[in-house]
């Protein structure tokens, strides 16, 4: 049995980045746990907007059957503004708890600047000394970031392990469907034609129907 921790920097990464392999996780009994880094700023939403996301987030927690679901007290599109240091803290302590031996992680060149800065501070936290149950650790796409990315300076998402999500895919789109502000019409990157395509371009590279797509950063075996 695996004990997993997907890391998102906002609600509904985890299910465009990797959600096919979550759900595979729990179907293989594996133990799968969800870190949320940010949250909507009482500031900048509604009363209203941040009651219906924690709604949102309550009900995919029970689609998926998560485990532990931990999220962090970050403002979203401010984490470029916290210190590095206080996010590792944070994160290291969900590490030191959980114990997962398989993180999940947004690409470091996506566009949004959150993804980047939760990158930074989760790789802080996958040294074999300091957490010694991380035993491999693997990067996400998530369409409208990945795909925006546009620094010429990074290499690009390049995958080297592929998920075969044939039997999840509806699970997906339909967990996916709850953040109903996400998504959009075709051709915006966040619609089910676009997380359809993305699988099928994905299922092709890996000799199968859908599929996921990953980068692999580490690995103990």
């Amino acid at each position: 049995m695996n004990t997993v921790l997907v890391i998102a920097p906002h609600p509904d990464d985890e299910t465009l980045g990797c959600g096919g392999t979550l759900l595979k996780h729990k179907y293989m009994n594996d133990l799968v746990s969800w870190l949320i880094v940010t949250k909507m700023g009482d500031s900048s939403f509604s009363k209203d907007r941040i009651k219906k996301r924690q709604e949102e987030i309550e009900q995919v927690v029970q689609m998926y059957n998560f485990d532990n679901v931990i999220q962090l007290d970050y403002c979203t599109t401010q984490l470029d503004t916290i210190p590095l240091s206080s996010m590792v803290s944070s994160i290291g302590e969900v590490l030191a708890r959980i114990k997962p031996n398989i993180i999940y992680l947004p690409y470091q060149g996506d566009a949004h600047s959150d993804h980047k800065a939760v990158f930074d501070a989760a790789v802080a936290c996958t040294k074999w000394f300091r957490y010694p149950s991380v035993k491999k650790v693997m990067v996400y796409e998530t369409l409208s970031e990945t795909d925006f990315g546009l620094n010429p300076d990074t290499n690009g998402f390049r995958p080297t392990v592929y998920s075969d999500i044939e039997a999840y895919l509806d699970k997906k789109i339909e967990i996916m469907k709850v953040f109903e502000s996400e998504m959009g019409t075709f051709p915006f990157p966040r619609s089910e034609e676009s997380i359809r395509a993305l699988s099928a371009v994905r299922g092709t590279a890996a000799g199968c129907k859908a599929a996921e797509a990953f980068m692999l950063l580490k690995e103990v075996w």
